[in-house]
């Protein structure tokens, strides 16, 4: 495939390089967002982490490499990064609006992938200046409870109420109890609806996030 780099890829990349020194739960930093479609992002600024290996414009740490190369595989080798025995656990950053982007239709997929869902995802057009931003938030230590506690705490209503208009709020959750309840909501707010090792795209501790009609969602594991 072939990429397009937003202004402020090796911006956000410089900034996002000292979380991988500090923070050993961390294994890359990745530039793209599998649900960063036109109208299912906003916020240039926001970064999330994730249990879900994006690829697409990825960066790892030299010591990670070692670890991965004698057992580097002939093909397939993003299915190979998500599976657990590579992944341990770890996780990696990720942009809500992609600060990269493909332009290469042929692949394995016959172009399919990319007609139905690439050529969609938005690049990021604002450069933001992440080497200006404390981007500790985004430790371990310190994204896990606060996120998890203030995804929690948001109003919780079904995706029927968001397209009626009945929800005034500008951030929910929506509940799912099994994979193909994830896969009926995450289909009608245009997420991806796959798995890869038991994890939904962009996934982190269940929660899926994308803007639908305006509003963040947050899909959200019971």
């Amino acid at each position: 495939m072939f990429n397009v780099l937003a202004q402020d890829f090796f911006e956000y990349f410089q900034a996002a390089r000292q979380l991988l020194e500090q923070d050993s739960t961390l294994w890359c930093v990745s530039a793209w967002n599998d649900n960063g479609k036109e109208g299912m992002v906003k916020g240039n600024d926001i970064l999330y982490r994730t249990d879900f290996f994006p690829g697409l414009g990825w960066m790892l740490t030299k010591s990670l490499w070692q670890e991965l190369h004698p057992k580097w595989p002939l093909g397939f080798w993003d299915d190979w990064m998500r599976e657990p025995s590579q992944r341990k656990g770890r996780a990696c950053i990720r942009p809500e609006i992609s600060r990269t982007r493909t332009f290469g239709r042929i692949g394995v997929s016959q172009g399919q992938f990319f007609d139905h869902h690439l050529k969609f995802i938005k690049l990021n057009e604002k450069p933001y200046p992440f080497t200006k931003t404390d981007l500790t938030y985004l430790l371990q230590k310190n994204y896990d409870h606060h996120f998890l506690d203030r995804v929690h705490a948001l109003p919780v209503v079904n995706v029927k109420q968001i397209l009626s208009g009945e929800v005034s709020a500008k951030e929910v959750q929506v509940h799912y109890r099994t994979d193909s309840d994830f896969v009926a909501i995450a289909r009608l707010v245009g997420a991806m609806t796959d798995f890869k090792a038991g994890i939904p795209r962009m996934a982190y501790k269940g929660v899926v996030t994308v803007m639908f009609k305006g509003i963040r969602v947050h899909l959200t594991s019971e």
